[in-house]
């Protein structure tokens, strides 16, 4: 897996499937001696993660066991699900959760807003699939001009992303949906029903979203991994609290062992793995998510456990350039120590520390 240079992000894929939800208590089983309780005594560690397609790594990992086995008998793990990433970086600043799963743009934020201080990037876990997909009548960017698209939150990362490649066309936006192109923030899964309904024209948005908007008539305009070095940008990576890292680095050495043996997982038997999405996905909600559904977004996706943090600063570049925030300095936001030493071990090319 190879390292881009430091420079860009666009894509908190709020795929959120739905709301939030609380996987119980899970008691790590595994039999390894050297684990957490034998350092620091019993330990308790509470992971969060999105029920979506670009979440798998982490739905897979807790579905099957993997970050149960890989923690230990001294760690407890307990698992809680979000819908939008907002709610998961409160309960990281409240000390309600030590480590998520999360989108690009909601890991800055809580980067700023903790003044550097509150949490730390120590794994990627998937990239790609992101779309804009629009009436099939619309085949020229100039076209969009004058019509609705949506996305999912005013700021958030696949709004950042539509309104920089937009900008860069020549085409204007505002924050109030003025301008050349109306940008119409909704929840993703509404955007499905207004452009049904033709209320609006397309949709900015991550998978399962894009194929269900194309499934809906639609057809893809942007595939945003074109717009990205190798066609790589991240979606999701795992963060944990600082505070966390510091007390129990054993820990969180053992939960990053728990993501890369989810990505392998993952990668390695993905009709088994698109199964797990499915089942868990239906444990939480009440519903499980097709499994022809999720097939069909599968391959516009990357599971790496490289974060590419080369996209998350350009994501933050693009927001500052289209002013929905202002220049953050991100030094010392990845700690990749664990990721590289478990890398190693398995004889993984390493992750190079931005």
């Amino acid at each position: 897996m190879r390292r881009l240079p430091f420079r860009r992000l666009v894509s908190l894929a709020t795929l959120a499937v739905v709301g939030v939800a609380t996987l119980g208590t899970t008691a790590a089983c595994g039999d390894d001696t050297d684990d957490a309780a034998g350092k620091s005594g019993p330990v308790t560690l509470r992971l969060g993660y999105f029920p979506n397609i670009t979440h798998a790594p982490a739905v897979v990992g807790v579905e099957k066991g993997i970050f149960a086995e890989k923690l230990g008998s001294g760690v407890t793990l307990e698992t809680k699900t979000f819908n939008a990433g907002p709610a998961a970086i409160e309960a990281i600043f409240s000390g309600a959760l030590d480590a998520t799963y999360i989108g690009p743009n909601p890991t800055v934020n809580a980067f700023s807003k903790s003044k550097g201080e509150a949490v730390r990037v120590v794994s990627g876990a998937a990239s790609g699939g992101v779309a804009l997909v629009v009436k099939p009548e619309i085949t020229t960017v100039e076209q969009l001009r004058g019509k609705k698209i949506a996305t999912p939150q005013l700021g958030n990362t696949q709004d950042v992303a539509l309104r920089y490649w937009l900008k860069e066309k020549g085409l204007k936006t505002t924050k109030e949906g003025g301008g050349d192109v109306k940008v119409v923030p909704q929840e993703n899964a509404q955007t499905v029903d207004t452009f049904a309904s033709g209320a609006i024209d397309g949709a900015w948005v991550p998978e399962p979203y894009v194929s269900r908007l194309v499934n809906a008539g639609g057809k893809v305009l942007v595939d945003e991994r074109d717009l990205w070095p190798d066609k790589k940008f991240v979606i999701t990576n795992l963060i944990v609290s600082t505070k966390f890292l510091k007390a129990h680095p054993d820990v969180v050495k053992k939960l990053v062992e728990g993501q890369v043996a989810a990505n392998e997982f993952v990668n390695s038997k993905p009709d088994e793995a698109q199964q797990a999405v499915s089942a868990h996905i239906g444990k939480i909600t009440g519903k499980p998510l097709d499994v022809k559904l999720i097939k069909q977004a599968w391959p516009t996706l990357e599971f790496t456990n490289d974060p590419i943090a080369s996209s998350l600063k350009t994501g933050l570049d693009h927001a500052v350039a289209v002013e929905l925030t202002q220049p953050v300095d991100l030094n010392g936001l990845y700690d990749l120590k664990f990721l590289n030493e478990v890398l190693k071990a398995q004889g993984e090319p390493e992750v190079t520390q931005p």
